[in-house]
């Protein structure tokens, strides 16, 4: 990951993180697809409410983050069990997970990175381990391309270099895991919204039950080592 990619992330985590502010449904579906008790590593902390939601539920979680401070706030809560550190190195041992958690993360990894992330998942997950995750749904990254004032640097506002749909996102998983689930979501915050925003969520919801594509999905994943 370029040095860029490391500047976008660690500002958002650390000085925007209200941008996180709507992905605790996300979140708290991914928890509750995870055993009490079992060996867990997430990958990509955001605003750390993933690990406060998994810890609550008595979930073994462990960290993993390029951001010194992201990890450093979250060793208050489970001390060593958070590290500084990329996905294509893990710094964990072989066959060590029950579950490995990576949700809106692939989308940020270039090419030569998500090959090798691949491989370091299914290398510190156990036997029937299971990769879970989450990936924006069929994005257009030119619509939110934008330039930097200052240099005409070109990059997507969120920092993200992929785009999956369906069929890509089960290929690429299927090349190191031997059990693979994708399925298109749509994780609502319905304690945040006014009714202008339930409205307008209820039609997205009601729409994709019919079938129809749109903006504001996920992918979601699991895929068994």
């Amino acid at each position: 990951m370029d040095v860029n990619q490391d500047q976008i992330w660690d500002h958002y985590q650390n000085e925007a993180p209200h941008s996180f502010s709507g992905s605790d449904a996300r979140i708290s579906y991914l928890v509750n697809q995870i055993p009490k008790g079992a060996r867990c590593l997430n990958i990509g902390v955001g605003n750390g409410n993933f690990e406060k939601f998994a810890y609550q539920k008595g979930i073994d979680i462990h960290s993993l983050d390029p951001s010194t401070r992201s990890i450093e706030n979250l060793q208050t809560l489970i001390e060593e069990k958070a590290k500084v550190g990329y996905s294509q190195a893990i710094p964990f041992g072989d066959g060590c997970f029950d579950v490995v958690i990576m949700s809106e993360v692939l989308e940020h990894l270039e090419d030569e990175v998500l090959i090798q992330t691949y491989s370091e998942v299914n290398r510190v997950l156990k036997l029937n381990g299971k990769f879970i995750g989450t990936v924006p749904s069929n994005e257009d990254l030119l619509l939110n391309t934008v330039v930097s004032p200052s240099d005409g640097y070109v990059f997507h506002r969120w920092g993200h270099l992929q785009s999956f749909d369906l069929k890509r996102l089960e290929k690429e998983l299927s090349i190191n895991f031997k059990k693979i689930l994708v399925k298109e979501l749509i994780f609502v915050n319905w304690r945040t919204l006014n009714w202008k925003g339930k409205i307008i969520s209820g039609m997205k919801l009601l729409t994709h039950k019919l079938g129809s594509s749109g903006t504001g999905r996920n992918l979601y994943f699991v895929a068994t080592k």
